[in-house]
């Protein structure tokens, strides 16, 4: 089994290992969240909220392990690395308050005999693939919208950013998310791409170097 290796540019020393997806794994993982998302679909917009906010406090409770874990991996200087914990449950905190009015019923205006409104529907499965640099800012503007929506999320993180998808599952996990709706996946470039051409994925929201 392929293995991925975080290097730390701290000291050079390898930092995180861990064993790629095989495609075993692949599958059943975007099985599992097509099974999930016809659940949390159905689930009312104010309980969806409440997990996500669980969510929210489970993280910030782990934010000074957190804040360590992200220097060793990316480097950042731990006294600057809490800016980035702090930063992302401010914006956890902000789409999960606007969620209801921005995903509500839009009125399109008078009819005789009719009421006109356009209503937003999950688009299904949602592929996140996350960038090393800010990992915890980039990854938070596609995974809390998504669960908002009623979209269940697969998180491909970057390979020298590995905990921090680890640590979004292990939260949400806590927070009481159902099995499947969200999904932490460490993958080769190959493998996240055949994630992206797969029929099962609905919406990918990439973040990644030119190549």
């Amino acid at each position: 089994m392929a293995q991925q290796r975080t290097i730390s540019p701290v000291d050079g020393s390898v930092y995180v290992e861990r064993t790629l997806a095989e495609p075993a794994q692949m599958d059943a993982a975007l099985e599992n969240a097509r099974l999930a998302q016809r659940l949390w679909r159905t689930v009312p917009m104010a309980e969806r909220a409440a997990i996500l906010q669980r969510f929210c406090d489970g993280f910030e409770s782990h934010r000074d392990d957190i804040a360590v874990e992200l220097s060793w991996q990316m480097g950042r200087p731990i006294r600057y690395a809490p800016n980035e914990v702090r930063g992302m449950l401010e914006r956890a905190r902000h789409m999960i308050a606007i969620a209801p009015e921005a995903l509500a019923d839009i009125d399109v205006g008078p009819k005789p005999g009719f009421r006109r409104f356009l209503r937003r529907e999950p688009l299904g499965v949602v592929f996140t693939v996350a960038a090393w640099n800010y990992p915890y800012l980039i990854a938070v503007n596609s995974v809390v919208p998504a669960l908002m929506a009623g979209n269940v999320v697969l998180l491909k993180h970057s390979a020298q950013t590995p905990l921090c998808a680890e640590r979004f599952e292990e939260c949400l996990r806590e927070a009481g998310l159902p099995e499947g709706a969200f999904q932490a996946l460490h993958l080769s470039h190959a493998d996240t791409e055949r994630v992206i051409r797969d029929p099962r994925v609905d919406f990918v929201a990439f973040t990644g170097s030119v190549a």
